[in-house]
């Protein structure tokens, strides 16, 4: 039986030095666990353009698509800022999403006890959180025609259009499900059906598919606006939040600095499902690509490592081994090892990009 394949494209930045930590994980469950990985490594963002002119080759897009998984570190950088549109290193991490179709953004907000210190909301409200929002991506506001700026009589007009069909929802929302089967069995489904009629139809489909095939899984729908409050009230009475492109777009940033973080924060990018039954899917951090302090070892690789856990178990079926490197992570957390954005006032042993890779294997290494 051949290995799973993982294409690694670190990018810019930051990336290359977070994902030279994840290399000693999947090093390590080679070596300890006899999960061995084929990994290849390609170039995209800024790096692919200074080789090749463009953000993203077809070759690279057609090794993305060969792969179970993709494992991206970040793209851009202000070196790039002058380029034409077409060219930037963004495009390429645009290209990747459009072309595998990758309609499911998972965007997880986990607070590890060792940092509720660290968020801006008190201890006991973000202790032990742990949502996963769930992000249409290639559809809704973003997308909809038309768009564009006009001129009607004397003055411009500014154009976008919220635009979704039953199909781009109910696939999304199966996905949110199907997560939700792995949680808690509690989804609740974000739009704004008060004001807009996408959000009628988002809700009338969301209920459907909850009916005729998830009636195991507890659903409840919130208005857009008030979920944005009850993050910051009450967070942790979400378990899986469904929403489309825009509400998830500001919704799972809101979550995000809950955690008091954005080192910390992971992400999954989810497709139609391949041959072998996985999803296509590209996992990558959501921080960026951080050129004030790259090359420095300032960079937190956690994120990174956290988004390769959870290719682990979406795309792998590892689950067992993501939970391993998770709770590696809390203990090394635990034990105050912190890099540069995790030094608080209360102190704690600094350590490089590499240091903090170093005591993630070694806990690793305890745990058997």
């Amino acid at each position: 039986m051949a290995n799973p394949s993982l294409l690694i494209l670190a990018g810019d930045g930051i990336g290359p030095e977070v994902m030279a930590e994840v290399k000693k994980i999947i090093g390590w469950l080679g070596d300890k666990r006899g999960l061995v990985f084929d990994v290849s490594e390609d170039l995209v963002g800024g790096a692919a353009y200074d080789a090749h002119g463009v953000p993203l080759t077809d070759e690279t897009m057609a090794k993305a698509q060969a792969v179970d998984a993709v494992l991206l570190g970040a793209v851009g950088g202000p070196k790039y800022d002058t380029l034409d549109f077409a060219v930037k290193p963004e495009r390429g991490l645009l290209r990747l999403r459009k072309e595998m179709d990758l309609y499911a953004n998972l965007r997880p907000a986990q607070c590890f006890d060792a940092l509720a210190d660290f968020s801006s909301l008190k201890r006991d409200v973000v202790a032990g959180l742990d949502i996963m929002i769930v992000r249409e991506l290639t559809s809704g506001v973003y997308f909809g025609e038309p768009r564009g700026i006009f001129t009607e009589g004397n003055e411009r007009v500014g154009i976008n259009t919220q635009r979704y069909t039953e199909s781009q929802i109910a696939r999304v929302a199966r996905s949110a499900f199907e997560l939700a089967k792995r949680r808690g069995n509690k989804v609740t489904s974000v739009e704004k059906a008060n004001v807009m009629e996408s959000g009628i139809l988002w809700r009338e489909v969301v209920q459907k598919i909850r009916d005729e095939d998830y009636p195991e899984i507890a659903l409840n729908h919130m208005y857009a606006d008030n979920c944005a409050m009850q993050l910051v009230r009450t967070p942790k009475q979400f378990d899986v939040i469904l929403t489309d492109n825009l509400f998830g777009d500001i919704l799972s940033d809101c979550a995000a600095m809950l955690t008091g973080s954005l080192g910390m924060l992971p992400s999954a990018s989810l497709g139609a499902p391949m041959a072998n039954g996985r999803p296509k899917a590209m996992y990558e951090p959501v921080h960026g690509s951080a050129p004030d302090i790259a090359g420095q070892g300032k960079a937190n690789p956690i994120a990174t490592i956290l988004s390769f856990a959870m290719a682990l178990r979406y795309s792998f079926d590892q689950g067992d081994e993501a939970t391993r490197i998770e709770a590696a992570i809390e203990k090394v957390l635990a034990d105050g090892i912190r890099t540069a954005d995790l030094m608080g006032p209360d102190g704690g042993v600094p350590v490089t990009t590499s240091g903090m890779g170093d005591h993630i294997v070694a806990a690793l290494d305890a745990s058997l």
